[in-house]
């Protein structure tokens, strides 16, 4: 997950639209900020009122700002955790309904236009819409009550206005909210609240489903480098087939019999789907062009442009625990933000709800975590859910067949904050809305083709009924049942029960297709190439209590290829998933939660040992004291990744430089961003020292193997001793890889003072790219992190009470907050807070008690 440049870039724009209250900020910054923030600061001890509820609520908070709500009813409960939710990140939650909207030029201004574009012709708020009607009245009305809660809690700390036309009521944005509404209000002082809705919390699943959204980006890669004259062999070697005899899939066995999923039948080998044929003339500036505004659209999770998306969980079987129960563990990878992605919380109701865990502030319910009964862990199945189409068409028409069908279209008015309105024309075929309308240089992609997309979050469907479902699971029977309704985005799901049994299920709304694989833009006017159906719940892998003792998910393959359906062929390649297997299996039983704890912060770098040897062996040319200090580094390294490490840091130098140097002909818009994919072209590579790859494209000689190698070695010396000293010994992989949690909105505006308000400090970290502890970073834009376990998670189902989490940064979105980054040198050191559960221990660490009155 590799923030992209272009989204970068587009955010330092917001500096423009800032730059005009610079100098109002020099003078009054201090005041401002000391005042908006003692005023945005919510009350969290004593009674507030709280209209609709039933019944007094209590909500209890620990020292690190973890809100524990205790109500009668379900309906008390959800109003309430939309109360808590918006007192500590209302500004998070509206700045994301604006991005699932596309609708952020409404705050921002004119430097949002083309991201609203987008947005809007994909139309995720409008799916949303669409989805409301298709949940059970159960799951409405818990949105219904968690919106209520939220307006509750606007309508108490703002002044309730008239919004335009026939709108309604909303709020008056203030810095009583938020730091963040001070700030904004210094350009966009007329900005109203609009009131909380259902629609708010379901298209969140949108976003979500975007940031996980699997091979989009490579699809459209893979065209643009043909285009630029490389065959699809040539193609093909920059994304290796999936090691699948070295790394195991998630389910080792396995295959469909009779209409349903059975991990212990046999079948053949199954071929893949029926490959794609590229289509030529294309321009690949036009394609790459795409393919970073895509990838530059917001995500709100982690944008999922590049190979370090990911996760790990896993579940170990009581019979390998030293309680004699199941522990599960669960580290998404997201990009890392201030506050952090997720919110801690715990839900309990005399209705017999009784549940904590990792929430999204704006969606009730929790999302991973356990209840009384069960837990569960997700990581992201990644299977190929998006196809590009290219349609032929002339005027509004497009071509079918023989034929020709009209386009269907909509209108779209943006509004921009400091400017006039925007009007698009939104046109969309059978596969899904044009995407390339939303560039005037897209549409001139290639003649008369234009660029459809087919996307099964633009379906509507019921993952809103999912959370709420998988929250009240109390066994493994009921716990399928719920997950069958999780669409989108396809997750795995690890599984665990207090007694004793563990699985995993892989949900998800997969399509099939008549002919293609999905590999490579399709012809939208060959029918053969439609999508038929979907993979039928039943046939999704799955397995209950498996004889080795545990699951292991890590984004890896989910199965193998016996597997009679097909989900994609672009996984990430199982480094992190086989270093799980190894550390389990090397424990040898009786494992305790220190041990899973030390494995999650596993710092192993798996691919080391097979590039150090052939790095030793490369002829070195009258190498300097400092190269010979610098090689002498890597002879006896653990391969382990610590931020103190030298050897670490000169081998991550090395692997930067020979990347760089080998695949130089690919150029900025293929830079290799030296994930786990890279690893495999690598490793090919090491085996044939002839390779047209390794012979730089700049240079009159023609380089091999052993010449690329020898170079790298030496510009990694040069770089680091320039950066770090002549001192090999003394070089630290944590001054290089380094993290700055950002503010979402502000963290990047350009303007120093306002970065300093929400920003918080570059530190040094441990781990890497493929790595368990997987601090992602990019070879082709520097060892910066910008992809984070965003929380860490170990269940403990022999006693609930003696878990154990921690987040990213804090649960408070209130800058200078004591709970704003208060588990940050926690999370980066690999510790771990209590994560408790039982309502005696809640009580007596409790710091803070509020009552919220009817």
């Amino acid at each position: 997950m590799k923030p992209p440049r272009l989204w970068l870039r587009r955010l330092r724009t917001t500096a423009i639209w800032l730059l005009g209250v610079v100098t109002v900020l020099a003078v009054v910054v201090a005041g401002l900020t000391v005042w908006s923030v003692r005023r945005a600061m919510p009350t969290l001890d004593g009674e507030l009122t709280l209209s609709g509820l039933s019944a007094p609520v209590t909500v209890r908070r620990d020292a690190h700002g973890i809100p524990q709500i205790y109500a009668k009813t379900s309906d008390d409960m959800y109003r309430a955790q939309g109360f808590v939710h918006a007192q500590d990140r209302f500004w998070e939650m509206d700045f994301r309904r604006h991005v699932t909207a596309g609708r952020v030029s409404e705050l921002f201004g004119q430097s949002q236009l083309e991201t609203d574009k987008y947005l809007r012709t994909m139309g995720w708020r409008r799916v949303a819409e669409q989805e409301v009607a298709l949940l059970t009245p159960e799951s409405r009305k818990g949105l219904e009550a968690y919106a209520a809660g939220v307006n509750a809690w606007l309508a108490a700390n703002t002044d309730v206005v008239s919004l335009p036309g026939a709108q309604g009521d909303g709020f008056a944005a203030s810095g009583a909210l938020s730091l963040e509404y001070g700030i904004l209000g210094l350009q966009n002082a007329d900005y109203v609240i609009e009131r909380w809705t259902p629609v708010d919390s379901l298209a969140w699943l949108k976003a979500m489903a975007w940031d996980l959204r699997g091979n989009m980006e490579a699809e459209i890669r893979r065209a643009a480098l043909q285009a630029e004259g490389l065959s699809k062999e040539q193609v093909d070697q920059l994304y290796p087939a999936y090691p699948i005899d070295r790394n195991l899939p998630i389910v080792t066995g396995g295959a469909i019999t009779g209409g349903a999923f059975d991990a212990k039948a046999t079948a053949p080998a199954t071929p893949a789907g029926t490959p794609t044929t590229p289509v030529a003339g294309l321009a690949a500036s036009s394609l790459n062009e795409m393919a970073d505004a895509l990838a530059a659209l917001p995500g709100l999770m982690g944008n999922a442009d590049g190979d370090g998306i990911g996760s790990n969980s896993w579940v170990i079987s009581g019979k390998l625990t030293a309680t004699g129960k199941p522990i599960l563990a669960n580290d998404p990878h997201l990009s890392p933000s201030q506050p952090g992605i997720w919110y801690q919380m715990g839900l309990h109701c005399e209705c017999g709800a009784d549940i904590a865990g990792f929430t999204f502030s704006g969606v009730p319910g929790v999302v991973i975590g356990h209840n009384a009964n069960i837990a569960w862990g997700f990581t992201n199945l990644d299977p190929d859910v998006i196809d590009m189409y290219l349609e032929q068409v002339e005027g509004d028409k497009v071509k079918v067949g023989d034929g020709w069908e009209p386009l269907a279209s909509r209108q779209e008015v943006l509004k921009v904050a400091g400017g006039d309105d925007v009007t698009i024309t939104v046109r969309t075929s059978k596969h899904g809305p044009l995407l390339s309308d939303a560039s005037e240089s897209l549409k001139k992609l290639g003649g008369q083709y234009a660029i459809a997309m087919r996307w099964t979050a633009l379906d509507p469907g019921r993952t809103g009924d999912a959370v709420f479902a998988i929250n009240k699971a109390s066994n493994w029977d009921e716990f399928r049942a719920a997950a069958a309704l999780f669409e989108v985005p396809a997750q795995n799901i690890v599984y665990a029960d207090t007694a004793g049994n563990i699985g995993y299920q892989s949900p998800g709304r997969i399509p099939v297709r008549g002919k293609g694989d999905g590999k490579w833009f399709a012809p939208g006017w060959d029918p053969a190439y439609d999508w038929t159906g979907f993979i039928p719940f039943n046939e999704l892998p799955n397995v209950l209590n498996p004889e080795r003792g545990y699951v292991v998910t890590a984004n890896q393959a989910v199965i193998g290829d016996q597997y009679q359906r097909h989900l994609t062929d672009d996984w990430s390649y199982g480094y992190r998933s086989q270093r799980i297997y190894d550390m389990i299996g090397a424990a040898g039983g009786k494992i305790t939660l220190d041990d899973v704890q030390k494995q999650q912060f596993d710092n192993r770098n798996g691919f080391a040992p097979t590039l150090i040897p052939a790095l030793q062996k490369a002829p070195r040319q009258a190498p300097s004291q400092v190269e010979k200090n610098a090689d002498a580094l890597l002879a006896d390294w653990d391969f382990q990744q610590g931020a103190d490490s030298a050897a670490a840091a000169y081998y991550n130098a090395v692997w930067k430089n020979l990347l760089g140097l080998t695949f130089d002909e690919l150029g900025a818009d293929y830079a290799a961003d030296g994930g786990d994919r890279w690893f495999e072209v690598v490793r090919g590579l090491l085996s044939k020292p002839d390779d047209r790859w390794w012979d730089a494209k700049g240079t009159p000689a023609v380089e091999k193997r052993d010449d690329m190698l020898a170079q790298a070695m030496s510009a990694a010396v040069k770089e680091l001793s320039e950066a770090q000293g002549e001192d090999p010994k003394q070089w630290r992989w944590g001054a290089m890889h380094t993290l700055t949690p950002t503010h979402a909105t502000f963290g990047e505006s350009g303007i120093g003072p306002i970065e300093w308000l929400f920003n918080r400090d570059t530190v040094g970290v441990s781990g890497g790219d493929a790595i368990v502890n997987a601090t992602g970073w990019s070879a082709g834009q520097g060892y910066e992190v910008d992809a984070v376990p965003s929380m860490r998670m170990i269940v403990n189902m022999a006693d609930l009470d003696d878990s154990r989490w921690i987040q990213l940064t804090g649960n408070s979105g209130h800058a200078f907050h004591d709970n704003y980054a208060d588990q940050f040198e926690l999370w980066r050191t690999g510790q771990t807070l209590p994560f408790r559960f039982a309502k005696a221990t809640i009580e007596k660490e409790s710091t803070q008690t509020q009552t919220l009155k009817p």
